[in-house]
């Protein structure tokens, strides 16, 4: 479907959710928002597939809660039964759906309540009590409400299914079928997903009825618009050169990532040793730590969160300027969610993943998933031996050059690349 610019009030929104979304100043929906909007406001079912980054929450949250507004619940003495369901991988993605809800929805009476493991139970039980409109929820919480009579989805008219290929990957899809099996029939069913893998499209072609594909910005396109880098470095020299680059004027706000909860504690302890104010956010920090972390994130208070893949997806934060691989991923999709946390809404934004020799098959992994090669940093001071071939071996220069190309080829990169000396690593396919 090809997207022509359009402004809000095409889409036939009330004045209350267009009065929201000017407050919040944006002017023109996003391709994935001019697509989805109108057919779920024609309660059509939808499978749509769309990366972090491209306006997706609105495309749902917007006419959810216009179809909600314009079709309010019998009287019932105040109190108000669930009418939607959205369900996300990680307490990250439900709290910032639901701030979207909050924002997007306060000039309308809709209600919502948002629940997710690692807390307790009781605030989120006394919210429900008291009646919401729209449930956010992780899948095991809501199970475990569910379980124990707190929730009931008598009726329930719409469920999303946001970021489906992440509660398979975080082994939430059984939980997900065990409650979607306790819902009603008649509803409609919204399903995003980055990725479609053959699990999915079961689980999709098992619950929606007749939808509308919807498909928008391929991950080749949005790594494209995001300026990446590779540095060739010695394991032990990585935190070494975080600090060196961490140093430069124009990181302001730098969202690294490691490997290991484990990893991602060491190394915020080592940058405060360095005086870089840091702070880390992965899955065994209480609900409370990870939140006033990303506050402080968001705020500038924190120029650097050190994050685990938990938060690849689930961090909604304007002008990240840079994000910084300090290890590369085992899954090599991650990459593309790492990265697309900043270059987002069109703003500049860079990418520098930190390579060592054990981690080459894994970059390998990456060029071929994106079809392109990741420029190499070479000037700088802690570049590994493995990174350039030895000056004055015309043997390696020449197994360089077959492997690249020359520089401007077809093979070897682009022009701006010309300066940059050849890596030792093996060509990897431009296309898969």
């Amino acid at each position: 479907m090809t997207y022509n610019p359009m402004r809000f009030e095409e889409l036939n929104l009330i004045n209350a959710l267009l009065r929201a979304v000017q407050q919040e100043g944006y002017a023109e929906p996003t391709p994935i928002q001019a697509q989805a909007i109108p057919h779920v406001l024609a309660s059509r079912d939808i499978l749509g597939s769309a990366q972090t980054g491209t306006g997706k929450t609105a495309a749902f949250a917007l006419p959810i809660l216009q179809q909600l507004t314009n079709n309010p619940p019998r009287n019932r003495g105040g109190w108000r039964p669930i009418r939607t369901l959205v369900l996300a991988p990680t307490r990250e993605l439900a709290t910032q759906i639901g701030e979207s809800f909050r924002v997007y929805g306060r000039h309308t009476p809709i209600k919502f309540a948002t629940v997710y493991g690692g807390v307790s139970q009781k605030p989120q039980v006394e919210k429900l009590r008291r009646g919401v409109d729209v449930l956010i929820a992780t899948p095991g919480r809501l199970l475990d409400l569910m379980n124990q009579g707190f929730v009931k989805f008598n009726e329930l008219h719409i469920l999303v299914l946001d970021e489906a290929d992440r509660m398979l990957d975080m082994g939430f899809l059984p939980d997900v079928r065990r409650i979607i099996a306790k819902l009603p029939t008649d509803r409609q069913t919204l399903l995003f997903s980055a990725t479609m893998p053959p699990n999915i499209q079961d689980l999709a072609d098992s619950i929606l009825t007749d939808p509308v594909h919807i498909e928008v910005a391929p991950e080749v396109v949005t790594v494209e618009a995001i300026e990446q880098a590779v540095y060739f470095v010695e394991k032990d020299d990585k935190r070494a050169l975080l600090e060196h680059l961490l140093q430069e004027d124009n990181v302001t706000r730098a969202l690294v990532f490691t490997r290991t909860k484990h990893g991602a504690d060491r190394l915020t302890k080592q940058l405060g040793r360095a005086s870089v104010r840091a702070e880390a956010i992965h899955g065994n920090k209480s609900q409370r730590a990870r939140e006033e972390a990303l506050a402080n994130f968001k705020r500038g208070k924190t120029r650097v969160l050190v994050a685990t893949d938990i938060a690849a997806r689930g961090i909604d934060v304007d002008d990240i300027s840079h994000v910084i691989n300090f290890e590369l991923p085992n899954e090599t999709e991650s990459y593309v969610h790492r990265i697309g946390r900043t270059g987002r809404a069109g703003a500049a934004g860079k990418a520098f993943s930190f390579c060592s020799a054990d981690e080459r098959r894994h970059l390998i992994d990456i060029e071929r998933l994106i079809h392109t090669h990741i420029p190499v940093v070479a000037d700088h001071p802690y570049l590994s031996k493995f990174g350039v071939p030895k000056p004055g071996n015309p043997n390696k220069s020449r197994r360089s050059a077959r492997r690249y190309g020359k520089p401007g080829s077809r093979n070897g990169g682009s022009n701006r690349n010309r300066n940059r000396r050849p890596s030792r690593r093996r060509d990897s396919p431009l296309s898969a």
